[in-house]
């Protein structure tokens, strides 16, 4: 017999949480720890008992938010391949990523207490991300427009680099630019013929 954990959540009830967690993202981005768990509520349109039924505590409540995140910038890769271009998918995609990482940053100190308290929320975040820009970085190969040599590892330190020096607000301007630079970095350049 299922438990009531692991069956899947009504269309309703998978819309609050996902608002819920929407809401926490930005509500603890902007006050950090002492984020209510009222105005969290209110952000989602919900009720207080509503987030408390999802997550009781607020390292749950942390913890999933941050996850969710993660999956959201994961599972956003079919979709970007789906309907772009190899080069403009893995583009798109490092903008959300540095989104990813500026709610990162804003929810450091939440995240920390979180890890304090003993729950460690980036568990498989790093393999996951991992997994997405290899089957970008993939399909770029495959079309014949990346090179070859790139692994996934390189790219998601180019882009931890990337995010460790311009993930604030303030900065997006430069990380465009050096995301730009880091995705024409990749392309599979003609070799030029020299000229007689």
């Amino acid at each position: 017999m299922a438990r009531a954990a692991d069956r899947p959540l009504r269309a309703d009830a998978q819309r609050n949480r996902d608002k819920i967690l929407a809401a926490a993202v930005r509500v603890f981005t902007e006050e950090g720890l002492d984020a209510h768990f009222e105005r969290i509520a209110k952000e989602a349109g919900v009720g207080s008992g509503t987030l408390y039924r999802n997550f009781p505590t607020r390292e749950a409540l942390i913890e999933a938010a941050y996850r969710n995140e993660v999956a959201r910038l994961c599972d956003a890769v079919p979709g970007l391949l789906a309907t772009l271009p190899p080069d403009e998918a893995l583009r798109a995609w490092t903008r959300r990523f540095i989104d990813y990482a500026t709610a990162k940053l804003g929810m450091a100190e939440a995240l920390r207490a979180v890890v304090a308290a003993g729950a460690n929320p980036y568990g498989e975040s790093r393999e996951m991300i991992q997994a997405a820009l290899s089957s970008l970085l993939e399909a770029g190969t495959t079309a014949g427009v990346f090179r070859s040599d790139i692994r996934p590892t390189d790219m998601f330190a180019a882009l931890a680099g990337v995010a460790l020096t311009s993930a604030r607000p303030e900065q997006r301007g430069q990380a465009e630019r050096l995301l730009d630079l880091t995705v024409d970095g990749l392309k599979h350049l003609v070799p030029r013929t020299p000229e007689r």
